[in-house]
């Protein structure tokens, strides 16, 4: 078949030219595997620099006895919104980022907004369900960082359920243009999901099973939680040239001191710790700024680049990435630019499946 791919190798490593490849539109997977763990698994030794090409149910034969593999356990809200807009009956679509606190504790939600024309402050949106039937309004309070609104709900309705009434599974663009299927409603969403609050999948834990996990305890393999909710600017490209000058997103993450406790039981026995998601390497290694790792709550906006050093994570099981993106560059700090480079090489050449729905990568 040939090398499909291009990683960029003269520019600066700084820059966001180097974390930028040609990924063919065919490798981007459009449909989940029926069996979660049949999906393939690219497995990257860091010592030795070598690839074996495995599966995710391999997973017991890879992992060894008091290793500790930490899973997001953020449930994804059906967060994507349709409408109209009430002035000019115009199509409208939305997707719920958060929900924040404006002026004088008015309760607001934070949207991405997609419609023809220019929205306008004070403006108003009428929610449809899936039958086209008017659901509820939204008022237009003000613009926000990252192309984002601050929408009034116009109701005392808690949030979560105003999304369970009216919202839809959050595809990303590049699966089927967004257009979920019934069977999506289970199929992004890992078996770990408890708290709800992402508006994208952890998609690394998309791939495990409840058999797989039995399997994975009695091999002795340990599994610790740690909580963060997936915003959508974890998927966006790197818009500036250098990427220290990318204004990194923020997202809300938890690490309890049971984790904590657990993390310090596998590093005292000198097992790994084994993140499932670059989700919970961000979440693991903003606990430990410090040094050392702490408990944790409240908002992270780490950005993990080339020259990081990393204080909890021993290894990563990780999807394939997006070109230019924060991910990106995160993978590389860990492994190395070139054998990510290298990885996704093979990864294109043996008919691996891209992004959310795809195959997934072991670094060890």
């Amino acid at each position: 078949m040939g090398t499909l791919i291009r990683m960029t190798r003269s520019a600066d490593i700084n820059t966001a030219e180097f974390y930028d490849y040609d990924l063919p539109k065919p490798s981007i997977a459009q449909e989940p595997l029926s069996d979660r763990a049949s999906a393939r698994l690219l497995v990257l030794d860091r010592a030795t620099q070598s690839i074996q090409h495995m599966h995710i149910r391999d997973l017991p034969k890879i992992l060894e006895p008091n290793d500790l593999m930490v899973v997001n356990d953020s449930r994804v809200v059906p967060a994507r919104l349709h409408g109209r807009r009430e002035k000019t009956n115009g199509r409208w679509e939305g997707l719920f980022l958060a929900e924040v606190v404006g002026d004088n504790e008015r309760r607001l939600l934070r949207l991405l907004s997609k419609t023809r024309g220019a929205l306008h402050v004070g403006e108003r949106i009428v929610v449809i369900d899936k039958d086209g039937q008017d659901q509820a309004v939204l008022e237009l309070v003000a613009r926000d960082t990252g192309g984002a609104w601050l929408v009034d709900l116009c109701s005392t309705e808690p949030v979560l359920d105003f999304l369970s009434r009216v919202g839809r599974v959050p595809l990303p663009g590049y699966i089927r243009d967004g257009l979920a299927r019934n069977e999506d409603v289970e199929r992004y969403q890992t078996v770990f999901a408890e708290r709800p609050g992402s508006a994208a999948a952890p998609t690394a834990g998309l791939h495990f099973t409840p058999a797989l996990l039995e399997e994975l305890q009695r091999r002795g393999v340990q599994r610790a939680e740690v909580t963060l909710h997936v915003g959508i600017d974890t998927f966006r490209p790197i818009s500036t040239k250098k990427i220290d000058e990318h204004a990194m997103h923020s997202e809300w993450c938890a690490i309890s001191q049971e984790t904590v406790a657990a993390i310090r039981r596998t590093q005292k026995l000198n097992q790994r710790v084994v993140a499932v998601g670059t989700t919970a390497v961000r979440s693991l290694e903003t606990a430990a700024q410090s040094g050392a790792t702490e408990s944790f709550v409240g908002a992270t906006d780490l950005f993990i680049r080339p020259g990081y050093s990393f204080r909890t994570v021993d290894c990563m099981l990780t999807n394939f990435h997006m070109p230019k993106t924060t991910l990106m560059v995160l993978v590389s700090a860990f492994a190395g630019h070139e054998l990510i480079r290298h990885a996704y090489q093979e990864a294109v050449r043996n008919g691996y499946r891209f992004l959310s729905y795809g195959d997934a990568m072991l670094i060890l």
